[in-house]
C-alpha cells in the first residue's frame, strides 16, 4: 500500500513538472515565433509603404509591445488569481496566449485591409503580452507551491527551462517555413507555424487542469 501511494505521489508530481514545463514552453515559443517572423516577414506584409528597414524595425517595436504589457499582465492576473484562484487564472492565461498566436497567423495583411492589418497585429500582440506576463509567474508560483519543500528552488527552476525549449522549438518551425520559395513564404508559408499553437495551448491547459487536480 505504502508504494503504491508513493509511486501515485511522483505520478502527480511528474505531472506537475510537465505541466508547468509544457506551459512556459509554449509561451515562449509564441513569443520567440513573433520575433522571427518580424524580422524576415513582418515588415514586408504589414509595413509595406516604409523603407524595408524601417519596415522591419516597425515589425520588431510590434514585438516589443508584447514585453511592455508583461508586467501590467502579471499584475493584473496575479490580482486575479489571488481572488479566484489560480488553476483557472493560469488556464486562461495559456489560452489567451494560444488564441493571440493562432489570430496572428489569420490575420489580413496591409495590401488586403491596409492601416488595419498593423493595428489588429498591435492589438494580438497586446493579447499575447498579456497572457504570457501572467502565465510565466503563474507557473512558477505552480511549481513552487507543490514542490517538497526541501526542493522548490529545483522544481521552480522547470519553469525557466520552458524558454529554452520555446526557443528551440520556435527557431525550428520558422526554419522549416523558410525552405518554401519565397513566394510561398510570404503569402501563406509563415503562417503555418501560427494557428496550429492554439490547439497545442488548449491541450497543455486541459493537462495542467489534470495536474492541478492529480497535486490537490
Amino acid at each position: 500500500m505504502t508504494k503504491i501511494i508513493a509511486d501515485s505521489a511522483n505520478r502527480s508530481r511528474l505531472r506537475v513538472i510537465l505541466a508547468a514545463s509544457i506551459g512556459s514552453a509554449l509561451e515562449w515559443y509564441d513569443f520567440f515565433l513573433y520575433g522571427t517572423a518580424a524580422a524576415l516577414v513582418f515588415g514586408e506584409l504589414f509595413f509595406p509603404k516604409s523603407d524595408p528597414v524601417v519596415g522591419t524595425l516597425l515589425a520588431f517595436l510590434t514585438f516589443g509591445v508584447g514585453f511592455v504589457v508583461r508586467p501590467l499582465g502579471g499584475v493584473l492576473f496575479g490580482i486575479m488569481g489571488d481572488r479566484f484562484g489560480r488553476k483557472p487564472v493560469l488556464v486562461a492565461t495559456l489560452l489567451m496566449i494560444g488564441v493571440g498566436t493562432t489570430l496572428i497567423g489569420l490575420l489580413p495583411t496591409y495590401a488586403q485591409i491596409g492601416y488595419w492589418a498593423p493595428a489588429l497585429l498591435v492589438a494580438m500582440r497586446v493579447v499575447q503580452g498579456l497572457g504570457a506576463g501572467a502565465e510565466y509567474g503563474g507557473a512558477v508560483i505552480f511549481l513552487v507551491e507543490n514542490a517538497p519543500p526541501q526542493h522548490r528552488g529545483f522544481w521552480g527552476s522547470f519553469a525557466p527551462l520552458g524558454v529554452s525549449i520555446g526557443n528551440l522549438l520556435a527557431a525550428g518551425a520558422f526554419a522549416l517555413v523558410t525552405l518554401l520559395p519565397r513566394e510561398d513564404l510570404m503569402t501563406w508559408g509563415w503562417r503555418l507555424a501560427q494557428p496550429g499553437d492554439g490547439s497545442a495551448e488548449a491541450a497543455s491547459a486541459e493537462f495542467l487542469r489534470g495536474a492541478w487536480g492529480a497535486a490537490g
